[in-house]
């Protein structure tokens, strides 16, 4: 009888650095240990995409897994404080709202408190925003952070947060983390790819220097262009351009703002949309866009015309299809990153689906044999998982009432899958939320999304009713006089990064 031990993955090879690269390396060092080799190959000539990332609250749980020390994190990254996202000019222009990582206070009989707020907004026309029950928007702003705090249930912990941090930063610290740990770092450019004759698995990389690394699991980290998963081995790819047609981004960074918000801030274009992500020793800024509804020139016009501060660089041009590989793990490769697909980074995602894919193939963790069952199920999580969040990315476009230009005219009739209409009509019809995926946005991201963008219900839950409306009224009120109480209280997000989690200066040319 064999057993899975017979043939364990002596060496394993990460094609490529970066930020996916250097996470795949992290996990992978501290799990097996001295039991296996890891090696990773990156190209000083290959650049990476990261510029600047907005993460989301899971990003923390990935630290803590790796026993990371959270201020040295934060130093070491030039990181900030993320409480959600700011939209504006979304849905129509001078609209604005706020996804805040939280829910709208605590749930009523197993229901979310959202579903009761709708009750009341149908009986009193002047009852303040939802976002006022939310502790996190409100947070936002007045910009005040602190972490979570006390053990009882109530507006000091019913929120969440992430960071922003710079990403070839945090790749870096990764790194050092990794290499701590054994693994080797080779630096070279790939030339060649060798196969076994027989099984077509990878046996080894050529650099184009005439070395060979060897190996028995590849991690293809190498990018858009799948120097392994697609190179190699064709897995295809499913271009969803026709849903989400943004296939260009120009991304800049500026000086330091004067308000250092604990929030990204996202705004609507006449061709896409432009994003702010605050650090501390610059602000991050982007255009994601669509080249057949504006020139590159036009673009990069509009993405300087909102800066906060001097730009600290030329504009850096990226070209990209939206989509997924329709495989990510094929025989003894795996892709993880931009490799093995792409959607724009609206809602913070990207980080996530690299989070989620090492999580995943750590617990798939196969040998020499890479038996094809396990690399079934990685596909098909990983593929479901990138359709899940293509969907929560679609609706922010569909959900329009602009006509002010050719593009947004454009994403108000484009076709959308089935299962994103079944959650809007449910939303609209019923004020129910479906989830079809547990672990991804919630029903308290989608409220938010869909009543930010003017989905209101035509009805809520009946069972709502049986809640006499006068104490209703009142649970409602007390909490939002909590929340501000709380609030109040917090300090200002650029005083509490000064306080205790300040980094020190960066010099000019590291900015």
């Amino acid at each position: 009888m064999h057993t899975s031990s017979d043939k364990p993955i002596r060496k394993i090879v990460i094609v490529g650095g970066g930020t996916a690269g250097w996470m795949s390396a992290a996990p992978l060092a501290l799990k097996l240990g001295n039991s296996c080799e890891i090696v990773l190959v990156e190209s000083p000539e290959i650049g990476t995409v990261g510029v600047g990332e907005a993460t989301l609250p899971t990003i923390r749980y990935y630290n803590l897994a790796l026993g990371l020390d959270a201020v040295e994190f934060v130093q070491k990254t030039q990181a900030t404080f993320k409480l959600g996202i700011e939209f504006k000019d979304w849905g129509h222009v001078g609209n604005r709202f706020f996804h805040g990582f939280g829910d709208f206070g605590p749930s009523i009989e197993n229901r979310s408190a959202y579903v009761y707020w709708l009750r009341l907004a149908r009986e009193f026309k002047d009852i303040p925003s939802y976002e006022e029950w939310s502790v996190a928007s409100a947070m936002a702003r007045k910009n005040r952070f602190v972490p979570p705090f006390g053990d009882t249930p109530g507006p000091t912990n019913a929120y969440s947060y992430a960071f922003h941090f710079d990403a070839g930063l945090y790749a870096a610290f990764l790194r050092d983390y990794a290499m701590q740990r054994g693994v080797k770092r080779v630096e070279g450019k790939i030339s060649a790819v060798e196969q076994h004759p027989d099984t077509g698995f990878i046996t080894a990389v050529k650099l184009d220097d005439g070395r060979r690394v060897d190996g028995d699991l590849f991690i293809d980290c190498s990018g858009f262009r799948g120097l392994l998963i697609e190179g190699v081995y064709q897995a295809g790819y499913d271009d969803w351009s026709a849903m989400l047609p943004c296939n260009s981004a120009q991304a800049v960074p500026c000086a330091k703002a004067a308000k250092l918000t604990p929030y990204t801030t996202s705004t609507a274009q006449a061709a896409g949309w432009t994003w702010r992500i605050p650090l501390q020793h610059r602000t991050g800024n982007g255009h994601v866009y669509c080249d057949a509804f504006t020139g590159d020139e036009e673009a990069g016009r509009v993405l300087l015309a909102g800066l906060d501060g001097p730009a600290l660089d030329a504009p850096r041009q990226l070209r990209f299809t939206t989509g997924r590989r329709r495989k990510s793990w094929i025989k003894n490769c795996v892709a993880i990153g931009l490799s093995s697909g792409f959607l724009e980074p609206l809602e913070s995602t990207s980080i996530n689906i690299i989070e989620n894919a090492i999580g995943w193939l750590i617990q798939y963790f196969p040998d020499r044999d890479c038996r094809p069952e396990l690399s079934a199920e990685f596909n098909r999580i990983v593929s479901q998982r990138y359709e899940f969040v293509r969907d929560f990315i679609i609706l922010h476009y569909k959900l329009t009432d602009r006509d002010d230009s050719e593009f947004w005219r454009y994403c108000k009739h484009m076709p959308i899958p089935d299962t994103l209409r079944q959650q809007i009509d449910m939303f609209r019809e019923n004020g129910q939320v479906v989830i079809y995926d547990p672990q991804g946005f919630n029903a308290s991201s989608h409220f938010s999304i869909l009543m930010g963008l003017g989905v209101v219900p035509k009805r809520y839950d009946p069972l709502v009713d049986l809640m006499d409306l006068r104490q209703m009224q009142l649970h409602f009120a007390k909490l939002r006089e909590s929340i501000t109480q709380a609030v109040g209280a917090m300090p200002d997000h650029a005083d509490y990064i000064a306080r205790h989690v300040a980094a020190p200066p960066m010099p000019p040319m590291a900015q």
